[in-house]
Parts: C-alpha cells; sequence; structure tokens
C-alpha cells in the first residue's frame, strides 16, 4: 500500500486544522503618549500635505485661465 503525499504546503494547511495550541500569546503593549503623539502627528501632516497640494493645485484646474492659443491671437494682433 503505497500513501500519496501532498504538496508541503497543502499538508501544512491540512494539519493546521487539527493543531491547537495551549500556549497564549502574550498581552499586546500599550503605545506610550509619545508614540501616540508622534502617530497623530504624522496623520496631520499627511493630511496637511495633501489639503495643501490641493489648495496649491486648484488654480491650475479652473478652467477661467485663457488658453494658451487665445494668448497667441492676442500677440498677432499687436495687442
Amino acid at each position: 500500500m503505497l500513501r500519496r503525499r501532498e504538496p508541503v504546503p497543502f499538508a501544512f494547511v491540512a494539519e493546521a486544522d487539527r493543531f491547537r495550541s495551549n500556549v497564549t500569546p502574550p498581552p499586546r503593549e500599550r503605545p506610550s503618549a509619545g508614540q501616540l503623539a508622534g502617530r497623530w502627528l504624522l496623520g496631520l501632516t499627511v493630511v496637511a500635505g495633501l489639503v495643501g497640494s490641493l489648495v496649491i493645485g486648484m488654480p491650475a484646474l479652473s478652467a477661467d485661465q485663457p488658453s494658451p492659443r487665445h494668448q497667441q491671437t492676442q500677440a498677432t494682433d499687436g495687442r
């Protein structure tokens, strides 16, 4: 009787369903006040950068500016 073996990844997944550990992981450490402040500062910096790029980029996206072709026709008229 030859028993057919599965490839390693599938065999590991199949055995993982049967295996239960009796060791509980240690509790997660709570971040310190400095770490929390650093995360908030980093988040605020990223948001401020995005808002600033929108504020600076909005004039370039507005349709009120004359097109370059219109400026060329004014130059040829002698204005």
